[in-house]
């Protein structure tokens, strides 16, 4: 029996592990608890690149290992297997009570029922017709679609299957290259596990500890900026190498016109907003009711009113003035002073204490205190006083900002007036376009792209902005699906049941996967595995810079055998308590790792994405056409890598703004 290449590979690997491991064995004079968890660490991947589950391959070592290294000090048997079994209740109890976790099934939820409203295909053929002009087109159109539909649904299987059945026959009845056309999907599927919002971000966050807000913002501009080299890498490719990546033809950009608009004269060429204004006049409008005009009208002159809406809203942010509520008032202790200041020696002395406390004041009769001769009290002059500290003198300004009347208002700035002409000079080219033609493609837009869109805003603005948790909007999120499938028709019982199976499904996985992680790590620590590893690489003497690249390039290699989900469980608990001896920051490593974990769907063996495609694939695609196709953007992603790790700030700028 002839084996593939790929298994070749994924033997050897395990060949390698199983050697180091024997290596080590032999070496060591004595065996410490810390060599058996690194024994136990390789015998897990050794494990799970055999086939068997991840989670419970987790579960089952940590357990046998804990009761070994419980067993192991004074420990009777019957009292390390106590111990053992209270380790893994409260392992998985701390997992049960973490809240983060419950947006996973919501987030999974709403990608589910978003997949089934059939949206994509739509979405693409819109997309491609809008990019029509752009090289490489139907390359750039999946990427853009890939990059859209993930972010609403995370799942990269999904996405990268549908666009294999949706995207694959067209861009290779086109005549674009095989390993083009399996690149661009596959790296383009993957991109849901990056772009918020992302189930691997809110793992990464239960298990670094790190805040799932501030990572969704911090990844928002990795993920554009990633999805961006793609497609500069596709048009490039389009240029240089056009047998690659064939132009449309006119054919394959027709879009064909209502017949209603065709009653009006419309052309594909002619400019829609002059063409329905003069529909309105009367006499071009003969047999096209008026509701209907109007209707495209509406449709052609919703950009001008969103253009509208945004300006005076903005107009009114920046030239609002913030009044500072307690800068017009004027603190006791500052009446008090004036007020001495002004009375002199009158003013009010300090009242002294009695031994018994305080007594009642006596009166004149009793020969006490009296106000002076030719005098006003005191407490009248010290009124006086603070009204003096608080009231303008006579002829004096009008009361500004700082005493006590709020301003009308202030100019708007000059980047107000830069940011709305350039605004404005974009709607007119928009206008001077818009083509009739141009109106069919941007009404399929709105009915694909946009709805998606708002629900995306929807979901990552409500988390950005503070407004919601990440559970409650998985929550938004998940009613988002529903709506969505609902308003295109594709709501049923069947699809809200097989929905939540799937939901069900994936969830159990994570969290399972996260019981088994948390017992392993356990584990690993009581064996002083941790130790061991934190001694090693600290007696390295790494800077950071080298630290960082050691970590990556592990995390690189771990991708080839290992998906993301075993990674960020198993070893992410292993390099988070380095970070703080080399002064990382978690949140900045958790997005080098993202952008590092798109290989774990792009790598042999275990390039999960490739396989996705292999089974909708036309059968004369193969399998190392696929492999070719994903190696120039497995070196895309280690750009994008060093491109974040030089320029810090697309990461943590958005989250610095928000945040700190």
């Amino acid at each position: 029996m002839k084996i593939r290449k790929e298994l070749w590979f994924g033997f050897s690997l395990m060949a390698l592990i199983v050697a180091a491991v024997l290596v080590m064995v032999v070496k060591v004079d004595v065996m410490t608890n810390g060599h058996y968890g690194l024994l136990m660490l390789s015998l897990v991947v050794v494990a799970i690149m055999l086939g068997f589950p991840t989670a419970f391959t987790l579960m089952g070592m940590g357990i046998l290992f804990a009761f070994f290294a419980y067993h192991s000090g004074d420990q009777t048997a019957s009292g390390a297997l106590r111990q053992t079994l209270d380790l893994m209740v409260q392992r998985a109890f701390s997992v049960m009570s973490n809240d983060v976790l419950i947006s996973i099934p919501l987030f999974v939820f709403m990608g589910y029922l978003v997949e089934r409203a059939n949206l994509i295909a739509k979405l693409f053929s819109s997309l491609h017709l809008a990019l029509a002009r752009v090289p490489g087109s139907l390359a750039v159109a999946t990427l853009v679609t890939c990059a859209v539909f993930a972010t609403a649904t995370g799942i990269v299987g999904a996405v990268v299957t549908l666009m294999g059945l949706l995207a694959m026959p067209q861009m290779l009845k086109a005549g674009y290259d095989v390993r083009l056309t399996a690149g661009v999907i596959t790296a383009g599927g993957c991109l849901g596990i990056l772009i918020p919002p992302s189930v691997l971000l809110i793992v990464y966050g239960a298990t670094a500890g790190v805040s799932v807000v501030q990572l969704y913002a911090g990844a928002f501009f990795p993920g554009i900026m990633l999805a961006g080299l793609y497609i500069v890498y596709a048009i490039v490719v389009a240029k240089v190498k056009p047998s690659w990546a064939p132009p449309l033809t006119a054919e394959q950009r027709h879009v064909p016109l209502p017949l209603e608009l065709l009653k009006l004269g419309a052309t594909g060429g002619a400019s829609a907003l002059a063409g329905l204004l003069r529909a309105l006049k009367g006499h071009n409008n003969q047999g096209v009711a008026t509701g209907y005009i109007l209707r495209q009208l509406g449709i052609v002159l919703l950009p001008a009113m969103l253009f509208a809406a945004v300006a005076v809203l903005s107009h009114q942010a920046v030239t609002a003035v913030q009044v500072d509520s307690a800068a017009g008032l004027t603190s006791m202790d500052e009446i008090g002073s004036d007020s001495g200041r002004q009375s002199g020696s009158d003013a009010l002395p300090e009242p002294e204490a009695e031994e018994g406390g305080l007594n009642e004041p006596p009166s004149e009769t009793d020969g006490g205190l009296s106000a002076p001769p030719g005098s006003e009290t005191q407490a009248s002059k010290a009124s006086e006083a603070a009204a003096n500290a608080v009231a303008p003198p006579p002829g004096a300004q009008p009361a500004t900002a700082g005493s006590g009347e709020a301003p009308t208002g202030q100019p708007a700035p000059a980047g107000y007036w830069i940011g709305l002409g350039v605004g404005a000079a974009a709607l007119a080219l928009f206008y001077g376009i818009l083509s009739y033609t141009r109106l069919e493609v941007f009404k399929m837009l709105l009915s694909s792209f946009f709805p998606l869109l708002v629900m995306i805003l929807a979901v990552l603005g409500s988390i950005v902005f503070g407004l919601a948790t990440p559970t409650e909007a998985a929550a938004i999120g998940a009613l988002g699906g529903f709506l969505l499938a609902a308003a295109y028709k594709q709501l049923s019982f069947s699809v809200v049941k097989e929905s939540v199976f799937l939901t069900a499904k994936t969830s159990a996985m994570v969290c399972w996967l996260f019981v088994g992680s948390a017992i392993f790590s356990a584990a690993f620590a009581l064996l002083g595995g941790q130790e061991l590893v934190e001694q090693w690489v600290l007696g390295m003497n790494l800077s950071k810079t080298e630290f960082l690249i050691l970590s990556q390039v592990l995390i690189f290699i771990l991708g080839w055998p290992l998906e993301w989900t075993e990674i960020i469980v198993i070893f992410m608990p292993i390099f988070i308590p380095l970070l703080d001896n080399f002064g990382v920051d978690p949140l900045f490593f958790g997005l080098l790792v993202a952008l590092n974990l798109q290989t774990a769907f792009l790598s042999p063996p275990v390039a999960m994405s490739a396989f996705y495609l292999k089974g909708v694939a036309p059968k004369h695609v193969t399998l190392n056409q696929i492999f070719a196709g994903m190696l120039p953007f497995m070196g895309i992603q280690i750009v994008a890598i060093v491109l974040l790790y030089m320029f810090p700030g697309i990461g943590l700028w958005l989250p610095e703004v928000l945040y700190k």
